[in-house]
């Protein structure tokens, strides 16, 4: 049998063990991975530079998918729209890895996760002014307010960082969805694709900071563990997901992440947050709860 054919034989039943299972499933995969990789990377900052190791988060999962799928094959057979599509998808996975590590060298991991979910609440809230957007304008940002306070004072460029990879995960989302509806590439294929470009638009920023991990066998190999729980395992949940879920399904269900990293947080890094954090968390995760979007875009999305 032909190499070749025996890839797809794999594929096909790798894809149909995937349709198999609930969509929810992958989400909460993604809920655990999505932060507790980069809990992980925050220990290993005593031995990689931060951007190192946001760079060898990149390079790991770029190696991973390109051994897995070997997506580079389908760059000829894309039209120019999708091809544009993967390539922006592409610079704000880079982007966005690397200021989100260098807001987590700053400031606690629950703390960045709040912050995360401004953009989203708030272009709700512009887009379809309801009272229930409102409501959740307000929660998000009273409890923004309240997991920051502290930090506004002692780490203003720790929140200017996590205020820029708040905006690049709300694009993240929004790019994402459509790699995952797309009709000329998988979601996965699309995001195994994109890795690629990303290690290459990241390898300016990290390379430098990485190098030392060559040389640091037990650091690189914890480098690439992280790259693995973190780009790996949820970006690939998060496109099984969302190929399944409405975009207003998947909203809502993203609404426990900030929850999730504060738990992570406590277990992994002993960031114990005070009473005033844990009602922030609260506040941040019911906004994104019961924000609500344009009936259109929700129309669109559906399955």
């Amino acid at each position: 049998m032909p190499k070749s054919a025996s890839r797809d034989r794999s594929t096909a039943s790798t894809s149909s063990v995937a349709r198999r299972l609930p969509p929810h499933a992958y989400f909460v995969v993604s809920a655990v991975f999505h932060y507790l990789g980069p809990a992980f990377a925050v220990l290993l900052f005593a031995r990689i530079d931060v951007l190192g190791v946001a760079w060898l988060r990149i390079a790991t999962a770029a190696a991973v998918f390109a051994v897995w799928r070997r997506p580079w094959r389908l760059w000829r057979r894309l039209g120019w729209a999708t091809r544009r599509l993967l390539v922006g998808w592409a610079v704000v996975l880079a982007v966005m890895n690397s200021v989100f590590y260098l807001a987590l060298d700053r400031l606690p991991l629950g703390t960045v996760a709040a912050i995360e979910f401004l953009p989203v609440i708030v272009l709700a809230a512009l887009a379809t002014r309801t009272r229930r957007n409102v409501t959740a304008l307000v929660c998000a940002v009273a409890g923004v307010y309240l997991v920051s306070d502290v930090q506004l004072v002692d780490e203003p460029l720790g929140l200017a960082f996590a205020a820029a990879n708040a905006v690049l995960f709300a694009l993240y989302i929004v790019l994402g969805h459509r790699v995952a509806r797309s009709d000329q590439v998988s979601g996965i294929d699309g995001l195994g694709l994109s890795m690629l470009i990303a290690a290459v638009v990241a390898l300016p920023i990290g390379i430098a900071d990485a190098a030392p991990a060559f040389a640091d066998p037990v650091a690189l190999v914890a480098a690439v563990g992280v790259g693995v729980c973190s780009s790996v395992i949820p970006y690939v949940s998060d496109q099984l997901a969302m190929a399944r879920l409405p975009r207003a399904t998947y909203a809502l269900m993203v609404s426990l992440l900030p929850a999730t990293a504060t738990v992570i947080g406590v277990v992994v890094l002993t960031q114990i947050p005070n009473a005033k954090e844990v009602l922030g968390v609260v506040l941040v995760v019911a906004g994104v709860a019961i924000h609500g979007e344009r009936a259109t875009s929700l129309t669109d999305s559906s399955p």
